[in-house]
């Protein structure tokens, strides 16, 4: 009896798949690429080894915006009968005649594209040369742009092996992940063939040509480090050179593992779409992210460099060497990078109080994490269109504050002998975040998959609840939202306690929704209740979770508060959880402001950094909410921030320290967006005397910004001499950090038509994609009616454009993230209603505005 046919199979059953089929799996890749940087165009060839593992007759890899050249194509000498590319799916199928045999052959094509202006695959970006501009052609290929470049397998888990090949102008640089093995040159064009990578990922190929100056170090083991810069820029390399050579050396010593390639290449690009990316040996940044002078550079972009260089080299080891399967696993790149770079940067400059600051990182995430649109660190991708859109506060600090809280539970010893582990077994190839639970349990003894799959697996977190009863202590957990209400979550949470004393600490894990601490009074210092009793959990912020304490609590830590107690974590905590609970209408904005004013005497930048931004979320949300409050709640603000802020004046004082210069700045910003007319008069006329004379020690780089806001405040249709003259800073600046810096005050404004001049200027050539949202998010909320109604007519009379920029970005990457920000609009609605039904506000502001 002859066996009944086989199923008819079509190239259309690997539609519509989140991933490629394993049948096949690429081994090597050799590419040649000739890009035309003045027709902005690229022809490419590719040969890649395949390993065919089972039985089959198609070949499934991906492809985008690329003309593969259907003739050219063979597997070991055989034609495809079939080649189809389905757009959507963003592949490439090739139908064999019979199936192919088992084991390695090569499939090889030839393909071409355009040098696009997305910047993303293989784009260009323009730069200025001896007053000619010019085109460089970079890669920027994370997630799933490589298949944009050439077609390839481009997920994280089909790691090959790249043997890549430039022609490029004679005259130009052309740089790409390995050193340079031999170049020939005939006439206009040289011919550049690179050594041969290791295993890798897709998405950290790397390929930058341009004209370059350079700066060069080499690490202990001899590690040659470059910084390239545009001609003319190189001493701005220097100080990203030393982060660079640091960092290379500290984590070397951190993993127990040599840097794994000969070179590491690092690249200033004028469009660039993210702050930087790892790219394996050539790692390619913005250059505000890079370029550090001294003359025109402010303390915070100084920072800035010295954790972005650190956490791009991080991902040399903690994504490169050992890479996440798959993208749901993305917070063990970004999350580690993030933690990673905070312990390095420590390393090199401890008076920068970096771990302080790192509690920037952690309120970012509470903030997203406590809306019901947030979603949880490991995410399950469905489709390529989905993974821009976890590169989110969850993935990067999230991930790295709960990698924080899991080093302080475990210890800071056995946290680093597990990483070193972890990076020894995976090296070369792909791991899952079970598999780093695995490596933690096994070093630690401790039950580290347990703990962390409710913080890794499930959205949000808790908010404990602490009441005294007695002698005990009564916690409660709930899930944490700020639109009021609680979630059904429940987590494995390490609790840290000090009762009376910072140092003697009380250690726990909550695994209940309830839980007691027994005759914990009698535990503390203090025999009895009264004088100096005082409860505060989550020492130091190292727990991921909010804080509610009852109402005899909360009175002891502000007192603990105004006696100095506390760590300045522990103090910054206390602010943000307040500030948090006022939002959710779990507590008053009375008790807020009693608290904020507790810091009338602060002096520390990071604490000061927290209370203004509270301050400013308050000031903007009393504009709606208590209308006839809101320039008392502003005048209070100013009562509070004005003191430190006369005391660092204006000018630099020789030898201050680096968060010194930074609270400056912070300060007088702070005190020209209240309205405060003296700060307000003083930056005006320091920005009279610079705009005459550039070099003026009056106007440093770290109060220009303060400066130019003062300026914007007076600036009208009939008085518009002040945003002339910022326009014309703007014009004649080189720097990318003083462009920023006007770029952001210049819709600063009450006046309508010039927010409407400000808000055109992004469709025009001086202001490059990448910077277009400094200009929106320069409005103040006084103007916001005509940035709306700007941004509703702006759509119509663009919406080809703009159909058009969406079209090549499919809706799934901003489905969660328009969800969001309507969300936030909704949970600021219900705050503003809650903050009109308090009694007893008005007469709380003016008590504390008058209270000496």
């Amino acid at each position: 009896m002859a066996p009944a046919p086989a199923p008819a199979v079509s190239a259309d059953q690997f539609r519509g798949q989140a991933r490629l089929p394993r049948f096949a799996a690429p081994r090597r890749y050799e590419l040649r690429l000739r890009p035309d940087l003045d027709a902005c165009v690229f022809t490419g060839d590719a040969s890649v080894v395949v390993d065919v593992s089972a039985p089959t007759r198609f070949l499934v890899l991906n492809a985008a915006d690329l003309a593969v050249d259907r003739a050219s194509i063979r597997f070991q000498g055989l034609a495809p009968t079939e080649v189809s590319l389905f757009e959507d799916d963003e592949i490439l199928v090739l139908e064999f005649d019979g199936e192919l045999p088992l084991g390695e052959g090569v499939l090889a094509m030839d393909f071409n594209g355009t040098l696009n202006d997305q910047m993303r695959g293989f784009y260009r970006s323009k730069y200025e040369y001896k007053g000619e501009t010019k085109n460089m052609a970079v890669t920027q290929f994370e997630a799933v742009d490589a298949r944009r470049c050439f077609p390839c397998w481009d997920e994280p888990a089909f790691k090959a092996k790249f043997k890549l090949t430039l022609e490029v102008p004679s005259e130009l640089v052309a740089l790409s992940n390995m050193p340079v093995a031999c170049e020939t040159i005939a006439g206009p064009i040289k011919t550049i063939h690179y050594e041969e990578s290791p295993l890798m990922s897709t998405y950290l190929v790397a390929i930058v040509v341009g004209l370059f100056d350079y700066v060069e170090g080499v690490t202990s083991e001899g590690n040659k480090v470059r910084v390239y810069t545009q001609v003319g820029k190189s001493s701005q390399g220097k100080f990203a050179l030393d982060i660079g050579v640091k960092s290379l050396n500290f984590y070397k010593d951190y993993f127990d593992t040599p840097y794994p390639l000969p070179k590491l290449d690092m690249v200033a690009i004028p469009d660039f779409a993210a702050g930087a990316m790892e790219n394996y040996g050539l790692v390619t940044y913005r250059e505000v992210s890079l370029l550090f002078d001294e003359q025109s550079s402010s303390a915070s972009f100084k920072q800035n460099v010295a954790i972005t260089v650190a956490h791009e080299l991080a991902h040399q080891w903690f994504g490169n060497l050992v890479t996440m399967e798959w993208w749901t696993h993305l917070w063990l790149n970004e999350g580690f990078a993030t933690w990673m770079s905070h312990l390095s940067v420590d390393s090199f400059f401890p008076q920068w109080n970096i771990w302080t600051q790192f509690l920037d990182s952690t309120t970012s995430a509470l903030k997203l994490d406590s809306q019901a649109e947030s979603h949880p660190i490991e995410v399950e991708i469905h489709h390529a269109s989905e993974v821009d859109e976890i590169f989110d506060a969850i993935s990067y600090d999230k991930g790295a504050s709960v990698i924080r809280m899991l080093q302080s539970y475990l210890g800071a010893e056995r946290f680093q002998k597990a990483l070193a582990s972890y990076i020894k077994k995976y090296a070369y190839s792909n791991a899952k975040t079970e598999d780093l639970w695995a490596v933690l349990e096994e070093v630690s003894g401790e039950p580290v998959k347990d703990l962390m799959t409710t913080w890794t697996k499930q959205q949000g977190y808790p908010v404990i609840s602490v009441k005294l009863k007695g002698h005990d202590l009564e916690l409660e957990q709930d899930q944490f939202l700020l639109n009021g209400t609680s979630g059904a979550g429940i987590w494995i949470v390490p609790i840290t306690l000090g009762c009376c004393s910072h140092d003697k600490q009380k250690r726990l894990l909550l695994k209940h929704k309830h839980d007691n601490i027994k005759a914990i009074v009698s535990q503390c210092d203090s025999r009895q209740k009264g004088g100096n009793f005082w409860i505060k959990l989550n020492i130091d912020e190292t727990g991921f979770y909010r804080v509610k304490y009852d109402d005899e609590l909360t009175a002891a830590i502000r007192n603990a508060l105004q006696a100095k107690k506390l760590s300045l974590m522990d103090e910054i905590g206390i602010v943000d959880d307040a500030h948090a609970l006022s939002i959710a209408c779990k507590q008053t904005l009375s008790s807020l402001l009693h608290l904020l004013y507790a810091f009338r005497d602060e002096a520390d930048y990071s604490v000061l950094s927290h209370i203004n931004s509270v301050t400013s979320s308050v000031a903007k949300i009393s504009i709606d909410a208590t209308p006839d409050l809101a320039g008392d709640i502003k005048q209070l603000f100013i009562k509070l921030l004005l003191p430190p802020a006369k005391k660092l004046g204006w000018d630099p004082k020789d030898g201050e320290s680096h968060l010194d210069a930074m609270l400056r700045p912070m300060l007088l910003v702070a005190l020209v967006q209240l309205g405060h007319d003296k700060t307000i008069n003083e930056g005006f006329r320091r920005f009279q005397i610079f705009f005459d004379d550039r070099n003026t020690s009056l106007l440093t780089p770290d109060t220009r910004k303060a400066a130019y806001l003062s300026v914007m405040h007076n600036v009208s249709s009939t008085n518009r001499s002040g945003y002339d003259a910022l326009l014309k800073v703007y014009r004649k600046s080189a720097e990318g950090e003083e462009k920023l810096r006007v770029l952001g005050t210049l819709s600063s404004c009450q006046d309508k038509d010039i927010v409407l001049e400000s808000l055109n200027l992004i469709f025009t050539d001086e202001v490059r994609n990448q910077d277009a949202y400094r200009v929106l998010g320069g409005v103040i909320i006084e103007a916001r009616e005509t940035a709306w109604s700007w941004l509703k007519f702006t759509s119509k009379e663009k919406e080809a454009e703009i159909s058009q920029f969406f079209a090549t970005r499919t809706k799934p990457g901003y489905e969660r993230t328009l969800k969001q920000s309507l969300e936030r609009v909704l949970i600021n609605a219900r705050w503003i209603e809650g903050i009109r039904g308090e009694a007893k506000l008005a007469q709380t502001v003016h008590e504390l505005l008058h209270k000496p």
